[in-house]
């Protein structure tokens, strides 16, 4: 539908959602000045932190937010996810996500979507109007659809993310320099899409906050050499949006959103050394092991990033070894033994411990991890199969951490509430924004307008 259409009176409501990797709530309450924009929609809509998902993985939160359903029905947790039956492990895609996305609602309903860099949405869709992939895509080429779009893309400075490795420089600056012009070069390209004025649905995502704050959070919490460095980055961010806000028409509401919070990183932990060390997992070939492949056949638990823990249960994994009969005994012994974790400072590792049934729910849990650990701010959970030297790492080049807690959510919207409320909630919002049905049954989150 374009503008010629809608001045005639065939309009329908419209929405723009802006999302960001990794913004927590409390960076944008604690410099208002550093985010005049996000400050206004949540004085003038409404705007505050929510809850992610568990694990608050951005693998494992992009699909749920944009589906508005759990990982038991997105049948994605993780960055690595087990095969059924096997140990074998795969990095999921787009065509791995089993749950209907926001946009296939809006395009079931006649109405035409523009979607640009969500991660896990590779290879792009041919059903919506036009999509850009986001991270894990190859490269724009291969990532892009239609033609317009790819031959903008591959022809302009759009690249779909930053490098991380210069993150593990000690001097930031290139980084630092590579991350402003990914996110001034995207800026752009939403820009346009948005000035086109063709769609019912924009979707744009920014997903350099996240390695952003990967490797600068310490400068920032610290007062580091690079805190104002970034949160240059963050202002030139709000004034994207700023720019986008004024660029929409006013029928369209603007809705932005993140993922997870972000904390303080003190200690990698390598969960799986941790495993060995206390009796639960061994390896076969000795020291020469480096996936969940080598693990032998006397192992009763095994963990995948981040947090995640599984059982080597009989019947479920091809060479378990805990009875479906001790599961309950054998899963709360490690539960036990999870919650009595302590790091090297003598704090618990773990907030909580999630069993399974709490949070996964539906017809793709049969990959659910039968545990999933929730950190102490400090803590970031790794799986690690290769050998290490200890189980907590003070030297990692990352100083920041996904939390569950603190995700960013602002609505431009008069009736908004954004309280009690959780990354769920965002594609049900959405879709009532836009007035398209759904079945009531349908998501686990509920509209907060």
């Amino acid at each position: 539908m374009g503008l010629f259409d809608r001045l005639r009176g065939n309009d329908t409501p419209r929405v723009a959602f802006i999302g960001i990797d990794g913004l927590p709530h409390r960076l944008v309450a604690d410099n208002p000045d550093t985010f005049p924009t996000l400050s206004t929609i949540a004085d003038k809509g409404d705007g505050g932190p929510i809850d992610s998902v568990v694990p608050p993985e951005s693998s494992a939160c992009w699909p749920a937010l944009t589906s508005g359903v759990n990982p038991g029905e997105t049948g994605v947790y993780g960055f690595q996810d087990r095969e059924v039956g096997s140990y074998d492990t795969y990095v999921p895609m787009g065509r791995d996500v089993q749950a209907t996305r926001v946009w296939d609602r809006v395009t079931e309903a006649g109405l035409n979507a523009t979607v640009m860099n969500v991660p896990v949405t590779f290879p792009p869709q041919r059903t919506v109007q036009r999509m850009v992939s986001g991270y894990l895509s190859p490269d724009v080429d291969k990532a892009a659809h239609p033609e317009e779009l790819r031959k903008y893309l591959t022809e302009s400075d759009y690249r779909l993310s930053v490098n991380a490795k210069l993150g593990h420089r000690k001097d930031k600056a290139e980084f630092i320099e590579q991350a402003r012009q990914t996110l001034d070069a995207r800026a752009e390209a939403f820009s346009r899409y948005v000035e086109m004025d063709d769609w019912d649905l924009f979707v744009g995502v920014f997903s350099t906050p996240d390695r952003i704050n990967h490797f600068l959070w310490g400068d920032y919490e610290d007062g580091g050499p690079y805190r104002e460095d970034m949160l240059a980055f963050y202002a030139a961010l709000d004034e994207h949006i700023g720019n986008i806000r004024k660029a929409l028409p006013n029928d369209v509401r603007l809705v932005v959103g993140s993922t997870h919070g972000f904390a303080r990183l003190r200690y990698d932990v390598y969960c799986n050394e941790w495993l060995e060390r206390e009796g639960w997992l061994s390896y076969e070939g000795g020291d020469d092991h480096g996936s969940l492949s080598d693990i032998a056949g006397d192992a009763r638990a095994y963990s995948l990033v981040p947090g995640r823990f599984y059982l080597n249960v009989e019947g479920r994994e091809p060479d378990g070894v805990v009875p479906e009969s001790e599961y309950e005994a054998v899963r709360e012994e490690l539960r036990a033994e999870l919650e009595a974790w302590e790091g090297p400072n003598g704090n618990p590792v773990a907030k909580r411990v999630v069993e399974r049934e709490t949070v996964f729910r539906g017809d793709h849990d049969a990959i659910a991890p039968d545990l999933v650990v929730i950190p102490h701010e400090g803590f970031d959970l790794k799986s690690g199969f290769r050998p290490h030297d200890a189980v907590f790492d003070p030297d990692g080049p990352r100083t920041g951490m996904h939390t569950f807690e603190d995700a960013a959510l602002f609505i431009d919207h008069p009736d908004a509430k954004v309280e009690d409320a959780d990354l769920l909630d965002v594609a049900p919002t959405l879709l009532r924004l836009l007035d398209v049905d759904y079945g009531r049954t349908d998501l686990d989150g509920a509209s907060l307008i």
